[in-house]
């Protein structure tokens, strides 16, 4: 049996079978692994490249491919036939179990793009691939690129960053700082591919008549899996997983 075989492939890696159905569980429901997002993230990232070869099997039989970036530390979860940056695209649609965006959502992940774009031509990237933004600035770009705003309602605003960062497009560390503009919040490397280089030429090379509601679809097969919303409520209000993480300040305040 397939069990008997995990534990014992899993019992020489000093691992039990549970180690193996968290870290599988938690790419399932999250659709990602980042090191650096919090304990419980670096423990299960950890665990993850002990039993690497397993877990991408493991998937590799439903169709599910994992993209692992060293560099960055994290692992990315694509479902079946979704366009992965570098290899061939598969043949049959698929999308039961990608993401869905809202309109909002749309347009602030490709202003995002575009602003990590911007930001790594001008060499403003931290070590772990990161770049710092303001929440003045996003709301400047949005309206620039896009003729948007960002919500006005704080509930609603509050969403809006929650499940960017549930994506692991952005980081930062209060659930309050998102209200201010002075805040500032990291983009993550991963925008790269989430949003392919062929919507953000249609970003750039759109009308005033255009909405990022034409772009959405060429973003849907690049969204890691739906979220399960009771595992969301357990990793924002985790006081221990929110321990770890550092407070983001801005470029000046970080060179003081």
């Amino acid at each position: 049996m397939l069990s008997q075989y995990l534990e014992q492939q899993l019992q020489s890696r000093q691992l039990e079978l549970n180690d193996f159905r968290v870290v599988t569980q938690r790419l399932l429901d999250f659709g990602v692994l980042c090191r650096d997002e919090n304990l419980t993230e670096q423990q299960l990232y950890d665990q993850y490249l002990r039993m690497r070869d397993l877990v991408d099997d493991y998937m590799a039989l439903v169709g599910v491919r994992l993209q692992h970036d060293g560099r960055f530390n994290t692992v990315r979860l694509f479902p079946p036939n979704a366009r992965i940056p570098g290899e061939e695209d598969q043949e049959q649609p698929f999308s039961g179990m990608r993401a869905r965006l809202s309109q909002n959502e749309v347009a602030v992940v490709l202003v995002l793009r575009n602003q990590y774009e911007q930001l790594l031509r001008e060499g403003k990237i931290d070590e772990q691939g990161c770049a710092a933004l303001s929440l003045e600035q996003l709301s400047i770009a949005l309206k620039s690129l896009l003729g948007r705003s960002l919500p006005i309602k704080a509930v609603e605003r509050a969403e809006l960053f929650r499940r960017l960062r549930r994506l692991r497009v952005i980081h930062y560390r209060n659930e309050e700082d998102q209200f201010g503009t002075d805040v500032w919040f990291r983009i993550r490397p991963m925008i790269t591919s989430m949003v392919p280089p062929q919507v953000m030429d249609e970003l750039m090379g759109r009308t005033d008549e255009d909405s990022p509601v034409e772009l959405e679809q060429s973003l849907d097969d690049n969204m890691p899996v739906e979220q399960q919303e009771e595992d969301v409520a357990i990793n924002v209000t985790n006081s221990d997983d929110s321990s770890e993480i550092e407070p983001i300040a801005s470029p000046d305040q970080s060179a003081e």
